[in-house]
């Protein structure tokens, strides 16, 4: 499949979470967001100012893309991962990581909060919870990082041959 029969499908194919995308169905599409991106993000930058006083510029066109083309690389990523056999639901393991990350470190800053007002000298607190703090991130970067090389890793697996769980091969 070509880049603008990918383009086409993809896009035809907005919300359709079933069946299954060829690699060459994926990537090309990928592809298209990224190029399509770069260019809305200098086209931006040239038609509209950048602010004086942070030196950044208006990324708008950019942004309202960038939604527009969420749903259709869900779907497509759910498709290919169906195409290689593995749920599609798997596309969203990074995400709830990265969502269970936020929610751990919140409740890490709400617990020694809540320790320092029991405590004498708060201040022999904030050596173990920096520690804890920082150990705790680098071993979620890391789980993080695992996790989307695994997820480039099966998106980028050949097709299952034949009919699999999830359709015939397209």
């Amino acid at each position: 499949m070509g880049f603008t029969q990918s383009v086409k499908t993809c896009l035809s194919k907005y919300v359709v979470f079933s069946g299954r995308a060829q690699r060459s169905e994926y990537w090309w599409f990928v592809l298209f967001v990224v190029l399509v991106s770069v260019g809305l993000a200098v086209l931006s930058s040239v038609l509209f100012d950048t602010d004086p006083e942070t030196g950044q510029g208006s990324n708008l066109l950019n942004s309202v893309f960038q939604l527009a083309m969420l749903l259709p690389m869900l779907a497509a990523g759910w498709r290919r991962l169906h195409d290689t056999g593995r749920p599609g639901w798997y596309l969203l393991l990074p995400m709830a990581f990265s969502i269970a990350t936020m929610f751990m470190l919140l409740t890490g800053v709400a617990v020694f909060s809540a320790l320092e007002t029991g405590v004498e000298d708060p201040e022999t607190l904030r050596g173990p919870a920096a520690f804890l703090g920082a150990t705790g991130l680098m071993v979620m970067y890391a789980i993080q990082l695992g996790l989307s090389v695994l997820m480039i890793w099966w998106l980028s697996r050949p097709s299952q041959e034949g009919t699999n769980a999830y359709g015939a091969q397209s």
